[in-house]
């Protein structure tokens, strides 16, 4: 297998995520680094030029969304390929708004190894991408908010209806749906602190 000219950037904030994606990538011999997340990643980028992004979306500081527009909107970093995976932004629309911010590849959670590894390859292999003309930051974060509140209204359907179902548990069996709860709750309050800032911003 060719080894790209870079490595490979992982940035994840979930470890146990970010390892397994780092070591499938270490044993088709390509070289990785990992960032906890997108202001992480920047700073790996700019002491060493990645051949290739995998990024996931929900994020705590800086999200993949928000880490793929300031990529884009930098001729430096312009040009690197961005792959965006998420368990939560798996609808279309959101599938829509990865590409438009200029994501060459969007893959849900949790991730297939073998179409993984097939579509770096691809990716790798193909030369420079065509990517779209970066948007402006203010309809970036005017779109994103759209996402942003759906998003949240659907991780309060999903508590609403955990919660309910808790209550007709018998004790024995509450323990995997309290940490199903512990986990929607905690991607809700994430959302809401981005969407919190991008109102904020969009106020100013």
């Amino acid at each position: 297998m060719t080894i790209p000219q870079g490595p490979i950037l992982v940035v994840e904030d979930v470890p146990n995520i970010r390892d397994l994606l780092q070591y499938t990538l270490k044993f088709k011999g390509y070289p990785v680094i990992t960032a906890r997340n997108g202001e992480d990643a920047l700073e790996k980028i700019a002491a060493e030029r990645p051949a290739l992004i995998i990024s996931d979306v929900l994020m705590p500081i800086m999200d993949g969304f928000d880490l793929c527009q300031r990529l884009r909107g930098n001729p430096e970093t312009r040009d690197i390929p961005i792959i965006l995976i998420s368990a939560t932004y798996v609808a279309p629309e959101d599938r829509a708004f990865a590409l438009r911010l200029g994501a060459v590849r969007f893959l849900e959670k949790p991730v297939d190894t073998d179409e993984f590894l097939l579509t770096v390859a691809e990716i790798l292999t193909q030369g420079i991408p065509q990517i779209p003309a970066p948007i402006s930051d203010k309809e970036f974060y005017q779109e994103y908010r759209t996402r942003l509140e759906t998003k949240l209204q659907q991780k309060a359907k999903q508590i609403t209806r955990t919660l309910r179902l808790l209550e007709t548990l018998p004790e024995e069996q509450k323990p995997p749906f309290r940490r199903i709860l512990e986990e929607e709750t905690a991607h809700r309050d994430s959302i809401q602190r981005e969407l919190d800032q991008i109102r904020r911003f969009l106020s100013e």
